[in-house]
């Protein structure tokens, strides 16, 4: 029987490939255009509610792990987990068939707008192997490295969702 330290090993080529695979392909899905396909302008509400979503599924689970529910965790943390994934799909599918919106703000706005988005891109792309690891960490009941790596984790995870809500707020009125 594998120990559970073996299991993570052979999880943790995927984490690296997906990893770095995931943002590769949101960075090449901007000079991708899907011709003949209608523009889905529909979907930048539809994402960013998918990110504030997010954004109370893992307060909720946090607040649940601290009463002591591990099962529902578990079950709010998979679905966070899905709904990131569901983000993405959605993203790509935005960006592959519409140009990027431009701020349109001036002033302070703009920069703190800028430095928002910056921070949510940066933190989305590193906090991928984060949520890989802690899952794997979790569903191999390596529960001390589980939490341990988790509250990394959470805070950059949370960052992540609530700053891609507030991007969203701020440039909906240049779509």
């Amino acid at each position: 029987m594998q120990t559970s330290v073996e299991s993570t090993k052979k999880y943790n080529f995927w984490i690296w490939i997906f990893s770095i695979a995931i943002p590769l392909a949101i960075a090449a899905l901007f000079s991708v255009k899907i011709p003949g396909v209608e523009r889905l302008g529909f979907l930048p509400p539809i994402y960013a509610t998918i990110n504030g979503i997010t954004a109370i599924l893992l307060i909720t689970a946090v607040y649940q792990i601290r009463k002591g529910n591990r099962k529902l965790h578990e079950r709010l943390m998979k679905t966070a987990i899905g709904c990131s994934v569901l983000f993405l799909i959605l993203y790509m599918a935005y960006h592959m068939t519409s140009d990027s919106t431009v701020y349109g703000g001036e002033g302070m706005l703009k920069y703190v707008y800028y430095f928002i988005l910056l921070t949510h891109i940066l933190l989305s792309i590193i906090v991928i192997p984060f949520v890989l690891i802690t899952y794997v960490r979790a569903i191999s009941g390596q529960f001390y490295k589980h939490r341990k790596i988790a509250r990394i984790t959470y805070p950059l995870w949370l960052y992540v969702a609530i700053s891609g809500v507030i991007v969203y707020l701020l440039i909906s009125p240049y779509y």
